[in-house]
């Protein structure tokens, strides 16, 4: 084989909605999706490989796979006109200039303005190595910025880092450092900073590869980062802002939308490897920490069962064996947690160990990847020595899959699945999955077997338990994972190097479309944190959408809430925080399951203007409205935050207000969460939640800052059941006006009756008290005394300490306005 580039243009074919490109290396083929993406598919084969994809939810061409993506949307490319200019062609969008330079050929994209978004490096824009690799070199700009990659160590600008893409169980990873991780994510967002502008790049390519952002250099180039793919076509898509959120919302149209998950999974997952590991009676032990919980005052709601509850005789895990031993009646034990409120999420493996009682069921079905002649079923290194694995690119072995989860799971009543130890490493890359009857190598399909994995959890909650919201959570995956699954940063050690770095690694998943995800709190590997660290971590992790303390400590401990005594009122109080925050949390993944919008925001999300967020990868954004600085280092006594300009800022707990553009130092102990509100914030919150399952919150209290015009949606509907998808949802679509006065509107859609009865409006006030408070036009009474106000039903009432008004009124199911008049009385002249 000899290398192949392509230098040179040799002819344009029009095709249906697209153009082909034949050059002297490679043909191509160009697709403008719609305004503000762009397909360029390359293949260096002769002809196109048939279109199969397990991973767009977004197309504009028949694909092998169109009837096993459920929330697949087709659409029609743009036509594909070209104006023939010579040197280049040139194909326009209402936003976009697609310049085909002729020789030497590359790609060029501009803005309508004529700015240069993406500029393939000439004369070595796409390469195919004599090893088979292929290449697609970019250029690169001083002024340019590099944030997603999936799940990536180390701070979340990733310019000047290269980076593999391959999918790792690496237990007890520095989170600074180590790469590959879990997650196999090709997709990253370019920020330049001097035009302002976001644009995105995803390589439709599910072998093995690396980003280089920027470490090579020659000086016979232009500066340059390139993509490097193992095999299959170099195809990728161009999606343009101008804003960050813009590319977000662009790539999740192409890979899809978080999966709007169980309510009840954003309350706290306890979990150990500890419990399932005892001789016996790991029920009981689990129960009890249940039991122990609600005596501590820290709410619960799910446990993430590990998987010594499979353990045989020989003490290898099989999963879906349950340990009678350990877990004598398994159905009782499942029903006891639901009655306490906790649900139960089994770990699940899709590794299969020779011994396995059903490894004959799967073998003889060939629903197993197979070795590289097809023959047999391959085995390799897994936990507890050989096994195999289940093809999920087989129709055997997803059937056979679901039959074991329906008989072994969810006929039990758990509708909670966590795939765990998913990344399948098969050291032959020649080994054969099915694909759906084409066969082909597992080096072209690995990644997408966990993405598999989890729609194969889905279908069988849909099939057992019509009606029934799936939860389930996976350790490996590819882009797309987020339709299906939460996810969690894996094995990671216990350090403060792993809480601070585990930061970025979230915030760079949020950008990568997965807006549902978190770490292990408290570290996984290692010995058991020390108080500080635990107590620091834990509150930290009540801001990530998977909050779950889980542990395989080194030193025969474990990790729980209440390991140390005199520190558990912190964790308790954290903990009712995230609780407290339970309504903004779940308004926030409904966004992200509309708009593929992240939950935890990188500083540079919300702020691009803003030089100083650039870089910024430990301070974060919680949806548009809170800013969160947790302390990160070991005895701190003091911590620096800066605000970003654009916005006004208040502490979030004496609303002291801060102007932008500012940094500024505070005092902390170990009781301290530093957060701050953005001008403009809604935050909808629970005060009194201790069990989502369990509890319906009746009392719903609004932070509310109304220094410019806003607005957010409140999401409520029941929770558990896809009744929502019918309409059973309840959108409160709440905004605020503000000139001299201030009107909050709310603005209801959807069937859902809410069980909120009572609202609590918490308005900040930054410069002067209101005079009247009306509701509908109807005076509210004003009360001069808390107490007096506290006692009743509704009115309104001025805190002079924290500067806020405090509004509150029975909820309605009809639209409603408040109006706040901050008239100045003149007490003088009356």
């Amino acid at each position: 084989m000899k290398v192949k580039v392509s230098n040179n243009l040799l002819q344009v074919v029009d095709g249906n909605h697209y153009i082909e490109l034949l050059t002297d290396g490679a043909k191509y083929r160009i697709y403008l999706m719609n305004d503000s993406i762009v397909r360029v598919r390359g293949t260096f084969d002769e002809q196109f490989a048939e279109e199969a994809s397990y991973t767009l939810t977004m197309t504009a061409w028949d694909d092998k796979m169109d009837g096993m993506i459920e929330d697949r949307k087709r659409v029609e490319a743009l036509p594909a006109r070209y104006e023939d200019a010579g040197t280049h062609l040139l194909l326009t969008t209402k936003e976009l200039r697609v310049i085909i330079h002729k020789s030497p050929f590359a790609i060029e994209i501009q803005d309508a303005e004529g700015r240069v978004l993406h500029e393939d490096v000439k004369e070595r824009s796409y390469v195919k190595d004599k090893q088979g690799r292929l290449y697609h070199y970019s250029t690169l700009k001083d002024e340019d910025y590099y944030y997603g990659f999936g799940e990536k160590s180390g701070y979340l600008n990733k310019k000047h880092r290269r980076m593999r893409m391959h999918n790792v169980d690496t237990i007890g990873y520095d989170s600074e450092h180590t790469d590959p991780l879990y997650k196999h994510i090709p997709f990253y967002i370019k920020f330049n900073g001097a035009s302002q502008t976001a644009t995105g790049l995803f390589y439709h390519n599910s072998y093995d590869s690396a980003f280089d952002m920027g470490c090579e250099r020659s000086g016979y180039w232009s500066k340059y980062s390139y993509f490097c793919a193992d095999g299959g076509e170099l195809d990728y898509f161009f999606m343009h802002g101008p804003q960050i959120k813009d590319v977000v919302r662009h790539y999740t149209d192409l890979t899809g939308k978080t999966i709007l998950p169980t309510k009840y999974s954003l309350g706290y997952m306890g979990s150990t490897m500890y419990y399932t590991e005892l001789e016996e009676n790991s029920d009981q032990a689990i129960l009890n920490f249940v039991d122990r919980c609600k005596a501590e005052g820290i709410p619960c709601d799910g446990f993430f069962m590990s998987s010594g509850y499979t353990t045989g005789d020989n003490g290898k895990r099989y999963v879906f064996n349950w340990n009678y031993k350990r877990f004598p009646d398994p159905k009782a034990f499942i029903e006891q947690m639901r009655s306490k409120g906790v649900a139960l999420a089994p770990n699940i493996k899709p590794g299969m160990l020779l011994t396995h009682p059903h490894y004959q069921q799967f073998d003889e079905a060939g629903a197993y990847i197979q070795d590289d002649e097809g023959e047999k079923s391959v085995t390799d290194r897994y936990w507890g020595g050989q096994a195999s694995f289940v093809d999920f690119t087989n129709p055997k072995g997803r059937e056979l899959w679901k039959h074991h989860l329906k008989s072994s799971f969810i006929n039990l009543g758990v509708t909670s699945i966590w795939n765990d130890n998913n990344e399948y490493e098969i050291n032959n890359p020649d080994a054969l999955c099915e694909f759906e009857g084409d066969k082909k190598e597992i080096s072209a399909l690995r990644p997408l077997l966990p993405n598999l994995m989890a729609q194969m959890a889905k279908e069988a909650i849909a099939e057992a338990a019509p009606n029934t919201r799936p939860y389930i959570v996976n350790r490996a995956g590819f882009a797309g994972i987020q339709r299906y699954a939460q996810t969690w940063a894996g094995d990671n050690n216990t350090s403060w190097h792993s809480l601070k770095f585990n930061v970025p690694v979230i915030l760079g998943m949020g950008l990568s479309g997965v807006a549902n995800q978190g770490c292990d709190i408290g570290g996984f590997f290692g010995p058991a944190p020390e108080p500080e660290l635990f107590v620091r971590w834990v509150q930290n992790g009540i801001f990530q959408p998977r909050f779950s303390i889980h542990s395989c400590n080194t030193d025969n401990t474990v990790t729980e809430p209440w390991m140390y005594p005199s520190y558990t009122s912190y964790i308790r109080d954290a903990i009712q925080l995230r609780y407290r925050l339970v309504p903004y949390f779940y308004s926030l993944l409904h966004e992200a399951s509309v708009e593929g919008s992240p939950v935890m925001r990188p500083m540079v999300y919300e702020f691009q203007a803003d030089p100083a967020t650039w870089e910024e990868s430990f301070d974060f954004m919680l949806g548009r409205s809170l800013l969160v600085a947790n302390v990160l280092d070991k005895d701190a006594a003091t911590r620096k935050v800066y605000l970003p300009g654009g916005s006004e800022w208040f502490d979030w707990y004496t609303k002291k207000h801060y102007a932008g553009g500012q940094t500024v130092e505070l005092d902390v102990n170990l009781s301290s969460i530093p957060m701050f509100i953005r001008s403009g914030a809604i935050i909808p919150m629970a005060p009194k939640l201790h069990n989502i399952h369990n509890e319906r919150i009746e009392e719903l209290h609004l932070l509310v800052e109304p220094s410019e015009n806003t607005s957010f949606v409140l999401y409520e509907d029941d929770g558990t059941t896809n009744n929502y998808q019918n309409g059973e949802y309840l959108r409160t679509t709440i905004s605020v006006a503000t000139e001299r006065n201030t009107v909050i509107s709310f603005k209801k859609e959807g069937t859902y009756a809410s069980s909120v009865k009572r609202l609590v409006v918490d308005l900040i006030c930054k410069k002067i008290a209101p005079v009247q408070v009306t509701l509908q036009g109807r005076k509210l009474p004003m009360f001069l005394d808390r107490a007096e106000w506290e006692s009743n039903g509704e009115g309104w009432y001025y805190d002079l300490e924290q500067k806020t008004t405090k509004i509150k009124l029975a909820n309605s199911d009809a639209d409603m306005d408040i109006a706040v008049n901050f008239d100045v009385r003149d007490l003088i002249s009356i």
